[in-house]
């Protein structure tokens, strides 16, 4: 029986993976609409298939589209228009400054037209065609919402909102930081089948796979025959933008591809096939005559072995290459999850909304329904982990509490067994006011004894009359009273207090 669930479970698994794998979509990578280092720029400071324009500046590893300083704009357009319907987009870009808050961000677009090169969205022209996706480092509204990430869907006619920071025309959008990371930050951006996917990559870990969902958004119409671009701007304060790597694939679904990639690939076989055997020719002859000028040398087991790998090696790498492929299967099973449970929550929110009455929003027809007053799931795991620390707080200060409970029952049982660990009465040590008193007034005593000898010896400090009357006497024992009182109600407060901490 066990054998039997243990097949079916695996039945499943694969079935599983067969259904995610039989959905992934062709890609095939676009040097046309892509750049990277090293040699990013020629020469003469052009970048091929693209043209920047503005404050931009293109290097061997990087495209500055923005420097650090004040009132800077910039953008970098690629020449061509995009002939393929689908396709998937990875930005590696850095944003640094030495201020705490950066302005004012990078844009990603793909527009109808080139945008402008000192425009006034982030670098580029107002009342665009397409989308744009804003990576916004400065908070214009004072929400304390930001740096944010945000998609902006425009027919031409609108006008962005720089007050409020697009936030009454955003489509999506998902709050994470990218400033100042010790890794280059990554972000995915997919258009496939009328769908926008944006994963992002928050630069902590140099693993080049630890992506985390941003958003997905779907019916989508974006128009075709759009160009690539990226933009940057800076206000009153500055921040280096730089792009390293813009990698464009284009998608294609399953199978539409693969007549196309047969005839392709025959070609390239017998073109392949001949170069071999002209470079296995020239192999040959080379080898022969190195043996011919070094006959005394002979290599030939370390070159066979150089050269070929042996059947452990093979049935190695094999085995690598399968659980490689089994681990890119989970992990795109994993995204899927991960898809499915976002649109269960969307699905939540919509159903919530409706039932308090919530409104479409107004626009073009497919456009999701625009939420208010709707709970995150962030915002959700933001009140567990509160949660969770008042718990342990409230541990904290009952094991406290519990350990004060404990030495001080110690203390009292210790004080009970020892007869020495007497405690003082917490009034007044009546004993040691009294001979302080004593003390206070024999001395007074001396004083006016003094004052008597020197009158009786003619002194000339008192002529006329005493120099001590009976008032002045007691008020100045009144005084030294109340002084010894203050002095040993401190003393005794400050005794209490000291043996309440043993």
């Amino acid at each position: 029986m066990a054998a039997e669930v243990r097949w079916l479970f695996i039945f499943h698994v694969f079935s599983v993976i067969y259904a995610v794998l039989g959905e992934i979509p062709h890609r095939k990578f676009e040097y046309k609409y892509s750049f990277k280092p090293p040699y990013l720029a020629q020469k003469d400071g052009s970048v091929p298939f693209w043209e920047y324009g503005g404050n931009a500046i293109a290097s061997a590893e990087n495209v500055r589209v923005a420097p650090s300083l004040r009132s800077q704009k910039g953008a970098i357009w690629v020449k061509q228009p995009v002939a393929f319907d689908w396709w998937e987009v990875e930005l590696i870009f850095r944003v640094t400054g030495r201020g705490r808050i950066g302005a004012d961000g990078l844009a990603f677009w793909y527009t109808r037209s080139k945008g402008a090169y000192n425009g006034t969205v982030f670098g580029s022209s107002d009342q665009w065609n397409g989308l744009g996706i804003f990576f916004d480092s400065f908070d214009n509204d004072n929400k304390h919402n930001n740096p944010y990430i945000m998609a902006v869907l425009n027919d031409g006619t609108k006008t962005f909102d720089h007050t409020n920071d697009g936030t009454t025309q955003l489509s999506t959008g998902c709050l994470r930081d990218f400033r100042n990371k010790p890794f280059a930050t990554r972000a995915k951006i997919e258009y496939y089948q009328n769908t926008l996917t944006v994963l992002f990559h928050n630069g902590m870990t140099n693993n080049e796979q630890d992506y985390e969902m941003c958003f997905r958004v779907e019916n989508i119409a974006l128009p075709k025959g759009g160009y690539f671009g990226v933009s940057a701007a800076t206000g009153g304060l500055a921040d280096d933008h730089d792009v390293s790597h813009f990698l464009t694939h284009s998608l294609y679904p399953p199978g539409q591809l693969r007549s196309e990639g047969q005839k392709v690939s025959v070609e390239e076989q017998e073109k392949l096939s001949q170069e071999y055997l002209d470079y296995q020719k020239k192999l040959d002859q080379q080898k022969e005559e190195y043996r011919r000028d070094h006959p005394n040398e002979h290599r030939e087991k370390e070159e066979f072995e150089e050269y070929f790998e042996t059947d452990n090696q093979r049935e190695l790498r094999q085995i690598f290459s399968g659980q490689s492929q089994m681990f890119d299967a989970l992990r795109e099973l994993n995204r899927k999850l991960d898809e499915i449970v976002g649109r269960q929550e969307r699905s939540l929110s919509l159903i919530s909304q409706l039932q308090v009455g919530g409104v479409p929003s107004s626009g073009q027809p497919g456009q999701p329904m625009q939420l208010i007053d709707t709970i995150r799931r962030q915002e959700v795991d933001t009140i567990l982990g509160n949660q969770n620390a008042i718990l342990n707080t409230a541990r904290e200060i009952k094991s406290y509490v519990n350990e004060v409970y404990t030495k001080s029952d110690t203390i009292l049982n210790n004080q009970a067994r020892a007869p020495t660990a007497q405690v003082q009465p917490m009034g007044y040590d009546y004993q040691s006011l009294i001979s302080e008193m004593r003390d206070g007034l024999n001395a007074v005593k001396r004083d006016v004894g003094h004052v008597a000898t020197k009158l009786n010896t003619g002194g000339t400090d008192c002529p006329t009359t005493n120099c001590l009357t009976t008032t002045m006497f007691l008020i100045f024992v009144a005084i030294q009273m109340v002084i010894l009182l203050a002095y040993s109600t401190y003393r005794d407060n400050k005794e209490a207090q000291a043996k309440k901490l043993y």
